[in-house]
């Protein structure tokens, strides 16, 4: 086991963050997408003429999923994993490269979630008045700055740590 970690353990931890980013992003985005898609459905079926509308507001959670998907290519970009090769990481470099990637693995899952929920609220807006439309965005927008909070910590955490 002594061998492993000496050899892999470090490669290994700095892919697991990388890869948490990229699945706790992408199921908080699947999640928030489900929710604000169950309640466009609902509009749709009254109002079929709103669709473009519910389509904006359903895809604004799924930026999260982007967003750790950004994050796992700057981690994986720095180990090398589309140069030449893998660099030979020690743990600590390792745990460096996993806690940069912590800001958006928990950012980005949690608020794609709770965008989701005012993404369907802002839909319901929508359903009862139209042409406000845009006051629905603007309270999306608000939650998505946490997002884009997390993806700017990752992403500055990630290129300051030298190999």
């Amino acid at each position: 086991m002594a061998v492993f970690f000496e050899q892999f353990g470090g490669l290994a931890i700095a892919l697991l963050g990388a890869g948490l980013s990229v699945m706790f992003c992408c199921i908080g985005s699947a999640k928030g997408t489900g929710i604000a898609g169950e309640a466009a459905a609902g509009l749709i079926a009254e109002n079929p003429e709103q669709f473009s509308k519910c389509l904006i507001l359903q895809a604004i959670p799924g930026l999260q999923g982007l967003y750790g998907i950004l994050i796992w290519f700057a981690a994986a970009s720095k180990i090398g994993m589309f140069g030449a090769g893998l660099l030979p990481i020690n743990l600590q470099q390792g745990w460096q490269i996993f806690a940069a990637c912590l800001p958006i693995m928990f950012g980005g899952f949690l608020s794609a979630i709770f965008l989701g929920r005012v993404a369907a609220a802002s839909i319901n807006i929508v359903a009862k008045k139209p042409d406000d439309f845009v006051k629905g965005i603007i309270l999306c927008v608000i939650v998505e700055f946490y997002g884009i909070l997390s993806l700017l910590a990752s992403l500055l955490m990630v290129n300051a740590i030298t190999l």
